[in-house]
């Protein structure tokens, strides 16, 4: 028997505009690759560049792929996309055929490195690759799309993150409905041509296979505009399909995954057709946990900007699918978070840019605020020219100004709104550690980042009480945190603690009651103010 063919996939990390593979996520098109190797009857070994950083050496196969770039960047907490010179640096030591795939696929500047860059579907090359035919850079047919993931699923267990906080990123559909006007002008979706949907059927086979394997978490954020899922594209916007997307959602609900999230949405669809975007909304807020994230594309608040990059959405348009979502998404769910709100994405530097525009998107936000409407994240970042290159007379230190000036006049407040003193937030997972600050996040989608002022032990799951906020984060003390074990850093971050009155607790544990704080501390007010923060278990 002939030995089989062994493909080596080097996951760097996408992160674009319908597929993040940052971890906790893992990208749909790790999955593929892989799928794509079985199917023609080779092995796989997969290798993330975190696991390379840590020197692991990359196995020997016969052809490597390295899936990297981004093309909207993002902030990270504990992984960090594969750089320009890491992924140089992972090629000279790759074995046999060497393929680049992802948004570093585009940089012909690795033409040197690579022998393939397969800039359109790098699963389809490696099958070709196996199968002898001469390779070609197409896209996948909606069969082998349906039949490598599920085939592909087997990956999931050689991730770091598995099985929790692993979150499976999922693909509904390739490409952008706006495709034919060109869509907007920085966005790389509507080079993909003529969309094509996945099944309702297919897709909850896939997440079923995936729960099979151990996935218990989910994120529906490979596709442009999730409220467009099967919309009827004959008009812009496309009108909605509310029956496909309740379909979609209640078969993956009932497979009961933990988490199930979503992502994009292009505002223009809701306001355009109210009646049907209700409908998916809550069908979303249904089925979906909480602390779910529609990101809303309005990129910019100037209308010329609008006309010159063929922007989704005006103003008026983003305004009132927050406005919907926020009235439809707003209750408070299980995780402490409401179920689910809007997200806004801006982005600095497109063409027909003035300094005036920076002023109008924050009139924009201050419009939101004064309204009351909640938003997630608000997410701010110049552009990357990854399809043209762009003339806007904003510089970097504008840029960085308005961004730090739209973190401490919106971002506060709403975070202030968004999460009272004293909220509970459910099932944080402690990643990070600097010095004795420990960070966790909730699972899903933009999870909010949670400093608690303490050494804590890693990889585990608490639950928090929100003491304090910061410009994009929150600060927090375990919920319930022991007043009779926990550290005196921690009883020193309850509000109004201080270090004089942690000790005086400290040196008086074991307290076994309210009244025993009271006398600990010598003052009621105080006590009462962190009575709902503590307990007094031994």
């Amino acid at each position: 028997m002939a030995e089989r063919l062994r493909v080596i996939i080097i996951d760097g990390f996408v992160d674009e505009p319908a597929c993040l593979g940052v971890p906790p996520y893992l990208s749909p098109q790790v999955r593929a690759a892989a799928g794509a190797a079985i199917d023609a009857g080779a092995e796989i070994s997969y290798i993330t560049i975190e696991q390379l950083r840590r020197g692991i050496n990359v196995p020997s196969g016969d052809i490597s792929l390295i899936l990297g770039g981004t093309a909207v960047p993002g902030r990270y907490l504990r992984a960090m996309p594969a750089s320009y010179r890491e992924i140089k640096e992972v090629a000279e030591r790759l074995p046999g055929i060497k393929i680049l795939g992802g948004p570093a696929a585009i940089d012909i500047s690795y033409n040197s490195d690579f022998h393939i860059l397969a800039r359109t579907d790098p699963a389809r090359m490696i099958h070709q690759l196996l199968c002898g035919a001469e390779p070609e850079d197409q896209w996948r047919s909606i069969d082998e799309w349906n039949r490598w993931l599920l085939l592909g699923a087997e990956v999931v267990s050689q991730h770091p993150d598995f099985p929790q906080p692993l979150i499976a990123e999922i693909e509904t559909y390739r490409g952008c409905l706006r495709y034919l006007s060109g869509g907007c002008s920085f966005c790389v979706e509507p080079t993909k041509g003529i969309p094509v949907t996945r099944d309702e059927k297919d897709i909850i086979a896939e997440c079923a296979a995936l729960i099979k394997m151990g996935v218990r978490n989910f994120r529906l954020g490979s596709q442009t505009c999730i409220i467009s899922y099967k919309a009827h594209a004959s008009s812009d916007p496309p009108r909605p399909n509310p029956t496909a997307v309740e379909k979609l959602f209640s078969g993956i609900a009932d497979l009961d995954p933990d988490v199930l999230h979503v992502d994009n949405a292009n505002p223009a669809v809701i306001a355009a057709f109210p009646d049907e975007s209700e409908l998916i909304i809550r069908s979303l807020v249904h089925h979906c946990t909480g602390g779910n994230v529609l990101a809303l594309g309005l990129e910019s608040a100037d209308p010329i900007v609008k006309e010159a990059n063929n922007l989704n959405s005006t103003p008026e348009q983003a305004m009132e699918a927050i406005r919907i979502i926020n009235e439809l998404g707003s209750q408070i769910s299980e995780t402490g978070l409401p179920k689910l709100l809007p997200g806004l994405n801006l982005i600095i530097g497109l063409e027909g840019e003035t300094v005036a525009t920076l002023d109008l998107n924050r009139l924009f936000l201050e419009e939101v605020l004064k309204r009351g409407y909640l938003l997630r994240r608000l997410n701010i970042r110049q552009v990357i020219p990854v399809r043209r290159s762009f003339h806007s007379p904003v510089k970097r230190s504008q840029f960085i100004r308005f961004k730090k000036e739209v973190r401490e006049s919106i971002d506060y407040p709403l975070l202030k709104q968004l999460v009272p003193l004293g909220t509970v937030l459910k099932d944080i997972y402690l990643e990070a550690r600097e010095g004795n600050l420990t960070f966790g996040r909730q699972i899903g989608s933009y999870p909010l980042l949670v400093g608690f002022p303490y050494p804590m032990e890693l990889e585990r799951f608490v639950d928090a009480t929100v003491i304090s906020w910061g410009r994009r984060s929150i600060t927090a003390v375990e919920y319930p945190l022991s007043i009779n074990t926990c550290s005196l850093a921690a009883l020193e971050s309850l509000p109004g603690i201080g270090r004089k009155r942690a000790i005086r607790i400290f040196m008086k544990r074991p307290i076994h009651s309210f009244e025993d704080l009271v006398q600990a501390l010598d003052d009621r007010e105080v006590a009462e103010n962190i009575r709902e923060f503590v307990s007094f278990d031994q």
